[in-house]
């Protein structure tokens, strides 16, 4: 879906760009133009941001735990 029709960002944009290791919407602007131009998509982007470091960290939890059961 798409989170900011005026820079033509997804909600899988902001995903990968959370995996690349962005952690704020200032990052989100940055590297994908994020609320840049009217604004509208601020909160909805900030949702997803949130969303995605939320994926993110239980992914990280997945790993550390498969890392430590195979030790």
């Amino acid at each position: 879906m798409y989170v900011c029709i005026c820079n033509n960002v997804t909600e899988s944009d902001i995903h990968q760009a959370v995996n690349d290791g962005a952690y704020s919407l200032d990052c989100l602007a940055r590297e994908l133009a994020v609320s840049t131009c009217c604004g509208q998509c601020r909160c909805f982007a900030d949702d997803v941001l949130h969303d995605a470091l939320r994926a993110a960290g239980a992914r990280e939890q997945g790993r550390g735990a498969e890392h430590a059961s195979v030790a």
